[in-house]
């Protein structure tokens, strides 16, 4: 499939009447390395009026508290597209899905970033120890609705395929904290310990070793969610989640654990994750000295859900003629996913190489197919509800009616080299995004950034973000 346009992230300000200073802190970006020093370079201060707004690097921010956002608006054409869905999270159907069907014109948002709007939190407690959080939600440019994938699936239910709109799940669920909303304390000794709405382990991990950015219309990674669900969009982002991340001299450590599950707006009954990695000074060759970042990356999931549009299904789960309507169908299973990554950068040189593999496996409690439950977006699921929702168990069960099923297993691996990050892109950004504030990290920097310590002191949390915004606890894609 062909697709080209231009596309434009233009000032939050001039859609977002009355809302505070925007800053770009997405969580789809990518990562810094190490908390900065202490005495970090002066940056900017909060604005005092609404010409500096515009014509300097000011921030809306009062003591610790700051607002930001981004828009990222556009269109293109696409050769085998589907129609612009406004709930849809990718904004734009920018990678082939069954509903993709003929040449059209349509409008193309979050194709470099997604658009988003937040309010985000640093106050210094005691010496040594901050105060964090971040309340983010992410939104269709156009619209000004929430980002929704399970809505952009249910409004197509019953629709024929080549009639639907652009579709798919994900762990934006319409919610006003869908890419963010959490709060914890950090210390530059002990770390940092932070509850509620969070990306997981394995989503930071794509953000930080996606050579490009984790964009949405440029980057697989970025378009798809499975590889940061162990094969669930879902269960990229945790609702009840207690993440811990520290670093430990040249090495960083991360753990991540669920408490409660469909109830509290999550996407599994269960979700833990641990992580290890480091930076490892190597070689010069000229161009300054080298580092090798490397992470590991473990995700386990009890009874993970992922919604699709299916045809009529046999006893085993399996779908049979005739196929409609195209019912929205919740898979229900216990999945496992291990993350190898790696970059080597000196000088202007990147090079990545990554392997995952993730394993699709019968759920640990079959959800009853007939009351069922409410998935994160809000909709109840279950033959019961006669609304065209239905719940499969052993879509990975060697007891499927044919006979045919199993556990599913996927693997992939890849490499790449690049001398600056999306060079090869053609796109015209016109922004009025300042340089928010740094943050430490559990994984390795894919760009510079500038330093600021202005209004907020430096930071020594876990996170990474486009531009150098902190994501690991301050941003959110999928």
């Amino acid at each position: 499939m062909t697709k080209f346009g231009l596309f434009a992230a233009l000032p939050a300000a001039m859609l977002l009447a009355g809302a505070a200073s925007m800053t770009a802190a997405l969580a789809d970006d990518a990562i810094l390395t190490k908390a900065p020093p202490v005495s970090a370079p002066p940056g900017p201060t909060s604005c005092d009026s609404v010409p500096a707004f515009f014509l300097s690097t000011c921030q809306l921010a009062w003591y610790g508290v700051r607002f930001y956002g981004v828009i990222d608006v556009g269109g293109g054409y696409q050769t085998n597209g589907a129609p612009f869905n406004p709930q849809f999270p990718q904004g734009s159907s920018y990678v082939v899905q069954k509903m993709n069907r003929e040449p059209m014109w349509t409008l193309a948002p979050n194709a470099l970033s997604r658009s988003s709007i937040g309010i985000q939190v640093n106050e210094p407690l005691a010496p040594g120890w901050i105060f964090v959080g971040d309340l983010e939600a992410g939104f269709d440019p156009y619209s000004l609705q929430f980002s929704n994938g399970p809505a952009s699936i249910a409004e197509n239910r019953g629709v024929p395929l080549d009639a639907q709109s652009a579709n798919n799940d994900s762990s934006h669920a319409g919610q006003f904290y869908n890419a963010l909303g959490y709060v914890g304390v950090s210390s530059d000794t002990f770390g940092t310990l932070t509850f509620f709405r969070q990306n997981a382990l394995t989503l930071d991990g794509v953000f930080a070793y996606d050579p490009m950015g984790a964009s949405y219309a440029f980057s697989a990674l970025g378009f798809s969610s499975s590889n940061c669900g162990a094969g669930d969009t879902e269960t990229c982002r945790i609702t009840t989640a207690i993440k811990y991340r520290v670093n430990i001299g040249a090495f960083r450590i991360g753990a991540l654990a669920q408490v409660g599950g469909y109830n509290l707006n999550n996407g599994s009954n269960g979700d833990y994750e641990g992580q290890i990695g480091g930076d490892i000074p190597i070689g010069n060759f000229g161009w300054g000295n080298g580092v090798l970042s490397l992470d590991a990356i473990y995700k386990w999931e009890k009874d993970a859900v992922n919604l699709s549009l299916s045809g009529v299904s046999n006893v085993g789960g399996v779908p049979v003629a005739p196929f409609l309507p195209q019912t929205l169908t919740a898979t229900i299973s216990n999945n496992q996913n291990v993350m190898l990554l790696s970059k080597y950068t000196v000088g202007p040189l990147k090079l990545y190489a990554g392997y995952e593999w993730y394993q699709l496996a019968p759920p640990s409690d079959p959800v009853n197919k007939v009351t069922g439950f409410t998935d994160i977006g809000g909709l109840p699921v279950g033959s019961g509800y006669n609304n065209l929702t239905a719940i499969s168990n052993i879509a990975y069960s060697a007891a499927c009616g044919t006979g045919t099923c199993s556990d599913k297993v996927m693997q992939s691996h890849g490499t790449r080299s690049t001398k600056t990050s999306m060079s090869s892109v053609p796109t015209i950004i016109v922004s009025r995004i300042p340089t928010p504030p740094p943050a430490a990290s559990i994984l390795p920097r894919t760009r510079s950034a500038t330093v600021r310590s202005t209004p907020f002191p430096p930071w020594s949390i876990g996170g990474f973000c486009r531009s150098g915004t902190p994501i690991l606890v301050s941003c959110s894609h999928k």
